[in-house]
């Protein structure tokens, strides 16, 4: 059954929004951050009005409400995500995911002369870290080029470079690009070489199915925020196994069974990781985006999203002087569009495309090897997820094409 998009833009209610230009806002910056509904402002505003406690600290009547619900989103989540709830970490997103990996597993995992594979198209948060961890103790982090004419990973070089890895930390989807990588095919390759297997799903999970188990991946990190739930919150989905390997990343309150001035006990599994106050608002208000999510199938989400982000890639190559980099018309494609004008510098032409209503980003994205693959400092990047329509995609175009008119 095709998806109402009318139906699923009235859950959104700052899709409505007037910008002070007087234009209707056409929100176009979802691989940055989703719009959310009205369900999961709804349910922390809920919790925040009527049992706003801390959990696992008290015994009356909100904390205990409190504890309950951050508990029942954890099996919503990890539910949603084909996940035990024991092996989901709560993080403050995608970012403190992966560096918990670092911290609290390959710190106690790796020595010198073990090597970590990355890829040119990895975010930031996925190769800082593990620069840090080489600085460090003395790791080798190889990287494993795109084809500049294709626009995907170098699968042949990437065969080349897991040989004798220890670790394999590859981004499910391109944040740049769109691209989604042959995970599955990763994933193997890396296990039969032994090595441990980080996925980055941030971009991948508002696009497609995550299922942890079936994947067989060791680390899977996610940010809610890409998918309808609110900033702030994430997780670290991991095994039994890794869980028992790790070693806390940071140490304070929730995360201790005893403390005495001869030394402290840390509990066991998940709980060992999430230290401090919860993120419980956070919490019920990514299970509430989950439990929205869940009506849809994501098969559909992809085939809307692809559909409209192929009208605009091919409208936008019609244009003198704009160049695409990536393919919108791959079929995994995850409908993040990077582009350029060759006269138009990129922030004078997001700025002129914001006087049109059109949320768009500019920038390096967080990904400047990937930027310095490409030969360019920086892109524009529209990108689409479930609420936005073909008639937005087409205002869009036109827009572009006066400004790239005008201008150049």
């Amino acid at each position: 059954m095709a998806l109402d998009i009318q139906a699923i833009r009235a859950d959104f209610p700052i899709l409505n929004r007037i910008l002070p230009n007087g234009k209707q806002l056409v929100y176009f910056d979802n691989a940055a951050t989703s719009q959310k509904p009205q369900c999961v402002i709804d349910a922390m505003t809920n919790f925040y009005e009527n049992y706003n406690s801390n959990a696992h600290r008290a015994n009356h009547t909100l904390a205990d409400e409190a504890s309950a619900a951050l508990e029942n989103a954890r099996s919503q989540i990890s539910n949603f995500f084909g996940a035990k709830p024991e092996n989901l970490i709560y993080t403050s997103g995608a970012t403190e995911a992966i560096n918990l990996v670092s911290y609290g597993w390959a710190r106690n995992n790796l020595d010198e002369g073990d090597v970590i594979v990355v890829t040119e198209m990895e975010h930031h948060a996925d190769i800082v870290p593990w620069q840090e961890l080489s600085k460090e103790k003395g790791v080798e982090v190889r990287y494993v080029p795109i084809n500049i004419e294709t626009f995907v990973l170098d699968m042949e070089a990437f065969e080349v470079a897991v040989e004798g890895a220890s670790l394999v930390c590859v981004t499910h989807t391109s944040n740049v690009l769109g691209i989604r990588n042959p995970i599955e095919k990763i994933i193997d390759m890396s296990k039969k070489s032994g090595a441990a297997v980080l996925i980055d799903c941030a971009q991948g999970a508002p696009h497609e199915k995550i299922k942890f188990e079936d994947l067989g991946a060791d680390f899977i990190a996610i940010s809610a925020h890409k998918m309808a739930g609110p900033t702030g919150i994430g997780c670290l989905l991991t095994t039994s196994e890794k869980i028992q390997q790790m070693r806390p990343f940071m140490t304070g309150g929730s995360m201790i069974k005893k403390v005495t001035t001869d030394g402290t006990i840390f509990k066991d599994g998940h709980e060992m990781f999430e230290t401090g106050t919860p993120r419980i608002a956070e919490a019920i208000g990514w299970g509430a985006a989950v439990g929205w999510l869940d009506q849809f199938e994501m098969k559909e989400i992809h085939e809307h999203i692809h559909n409209i982000a192929s009208l605009a890639g091919n409208e936008m190559k019609l244009i003198p002087g704009i160049k695409i980099y990536g393919d919108p018309n791959n079929k995994d494609s995850a409908g993040a569009i990077s582009f350029l004008h060759e006269t138009i510098q990129s922030q004078d032409l997001a700025i002129l495309l914001d006087e049109g209503g059109f949320a768009v980003r500019t920038g390096h994205h967080c990904a400047q090897p990937l930027m310095d693959a490409l030969g360019v400092p920086s892109t524009n990047r529209a990108s689409f997820w479930i609420y936005n329509t073909k008639e937005e995609v087409e205002a869009f175009v036109k827009h572009l094409r006066y400004i790239c008119e005008r201008f150049s």
